[in-house]
């Protein structure tokens, strides 16, 4: 468990609130496992009916810790001990339902996070972006697959090759998200359709999202993504993207091929 991660069950509701404010609670290494041992929980404890994702602060995630991306791609961490893949792994196996409510920042995992997500309610001025590209990475998360389904293909791809952000209000329009809200309404409104889920029947609504989604595609999805993410890690371009990170520059790809 981390002190980044704050579970609490409240009626029936595994509330799950990423507490890393100071750095727009991007995750590590420690917080996915947290949340990966919070949704196995949530699938065998018959006193969580429903996973609702939430932040503390201005921001809902800033995305992976870029450390732990640096220190794979220096082999520092072996790709075994980036537990994000488990917690990828419970999202596309989840039978309960799950609620996500999205403030500020939502960047990479922060957005295909909600995929996920049976509900969505977002901030009006959120900001939502998936710039796997611009790292010289892929999309995770059955991304590369579930948000053309939801957005169609050129918005997703704009998402994923351009890295352009989208504000809560499009996100909503575009049906990325349920509900576009004032920021100070989101995490009530998110809370309050969580606890009206718990109160559903519980077999009827696990059966409806079941028959909605195929998770051993999904998890198939994930597994090819991650093969390629993990190559990537590794290599020249990615070394370059991180390398002008850490320096506030523009990176140079034009030396390198493919």
């Amino acid at each position: 468990m981390t002190e980044y991660v704050r579970i609490s069950l409240d009626e029936g509701v595994l509330r799950l609130q990423l507490a890393r404010p100071e750095k727009k609670n991007s995750l590590n290494v420690a917080m996915y496992t947290a949340l990966s041992e919070a949704l196995a929980r949530a699938e065998t404890d018959p006193s969580v009916r429903v996973v609702l994702f939430e932040a503390e602060g201005d921001a809902f995630s800033a995305g992976n810790d870029i450390g732990d991306f640096a220190a794979v791609a220096s082999g520092k961490l072996a790709r075994e001990q980036m537990t994000a893949w488990s917690f990828l792994h419970g999202l596309a196996t989840a039978r309960k339902p799950y609620v996500a409510a999205v403030q500020g920042l939502a960047v990479g995992i922060g957005v295909t996070l909600l995929l996920h997500c049976d509900l969505v309610f977002v901030a009006e001025n959120a900001r939502l972006s998936t710039p796997f590209v611009n790292l010289a990475l892929v999309p995770e998360a059955a991304s590369s697959v579930l948000l053309p389904a939801r957005i169609g293909h050129a918005r997703a791809f704009a998402m994923f090759a351009l890295g352009e952000p989208i504000d809560g209000r499009t996100a909503a329009n575009i049906g990325l998200a349920n509900a576009a809200l004032p920021a100070s309404e989101v995490g009530p409104k998110a809370l309050a359709a969580a606890k009206l889920l718990a109160s559903k029947p519980m077999g009827a609504l696990q059966a409806t999202k079941q028959l909605m989604r195929d998770g051993q595609a999904i998890a198939a999805i994930m597994n090819r993504e991650s093969e390629i993410f993990s190559a990537r890690l590794k290599s020249p371009e990615t070394a370059e993207a991180l390398r002008a990170f850490a320096e506030r520059r523009p990176p140079d790809f034009s030396k390198f091929s493919s």
